[in-house]
């Protein structure tokens, strides 16, 4: 019988991270990293990853980085190709790449709505796909982490946020983490999702300051907004064996907030 360390242990694993140069990506790039984990991380700008491989080395962590828009669907392919090459086989994915709008539903444009779901559900659909046929189902083994939102557990209080596609792909995300979890849970592949409340991010930018921190933070039981450790717990769990028997589950990180 294994020890609790031995259990959430990622050594000699290897992961691929989309979203992984910043924010969340990061956080939990840094998680796997430090709990042994190879990684290759993705996002759009090469800058970012550049700087997000350096900060990883600096805590001894193996990284190296890929650029790719994953709302290309022509771009995920050689991403996914390029990574098992670099690794020899993905036993972990977090599908962690995304994007919000905000306008109103009644003048919300048909091509932010095309972009957010192309890259917060069509991608995760696309780059599961390949890695699950190219890996993980060949090697009977892999966990997926999808990050979802607690923005697709419910919709808007009047007078917030405006984001009806968010909210819907958010919401399909947690959809697709259960049914691929019942496709795939034959194969020895675990899929499970985050639904992160609100974080300091790049994308979060715009609400945090229009809505305000503190007042954010009051509607959380906790009395605060999450931070840049919050999610590393969660991610360990459902990356190793620790959660191996933990499948198609979404667990929101949010202070309190889905549950009140």
């Amino acid at each position: 019988m294994r020890t609790t360390q031995e259990l959430f242990s990622l050594a000699g694993k290897t992961a691929l991270i989309t979203g992984g140069s910043r924010g969340l990506g990061l956080q939990m790039a840094e998680a796997l990293g430090e709990q042994g984990a190879t990684l290759v991380l993705s996002s759009r700008k090469q800058s970012d990853l550049d700087e997000a491989v350096a900060h990883l080395k600096e805590r001894g962590i193996t990284a190296s980085a890929i650029a790719a828009d994953l709302s290309d669907e022509t771009q995920v392919k050689p991403l996914v190709d390029e990574a098992l090459k670099r690794l020899g086989h993905i036993d972990i994915l977090i599908n962690n790449a995304g994007a919000s709008w905000g306008a109103p539903a009644e003048d919300h444009p048909i091509e932010a709505w095309d972009k957010v779901m192309n890259l917060n559900i069509r991608s995760i659909f696309l780059v599961s796909q390949a890695v699950g046929k190219l890996s993980m189902i060949p090697r009977k083994y892999g966990r997926i982490i999808n990050i979802a939102s607690i923005a697709g557990l419910a919709g808007n209080p009047p007078g917030t946020m405006k984001t009806i596609a968010y909210n819907t792909s958010k919401g399909a995300v947690i959809n697709f983490t259960r049914t691929l979890a019942g496709e795939w849970g034959p194969y020895g592949i675990t899929v499970n999702a985050i639904a992160p409340g609100f974080f300091p991010s790049k994308m979060t930018k715009g609400v945090l300051e229009s809505i305000g921190e503190e007042k954010l933070a009051k509607g959380s039981p906790l009395g605060r907004i999450g931070d840049d450790e919050d999610l590393k717990g969660v991610a360990l769990l459902f990356a190793s064996d620790a959660g191996k028997h933990i499948t198609g589950q979404t667990l929101a990180v949010d202070g309190g907030v889905s549950a009140v």
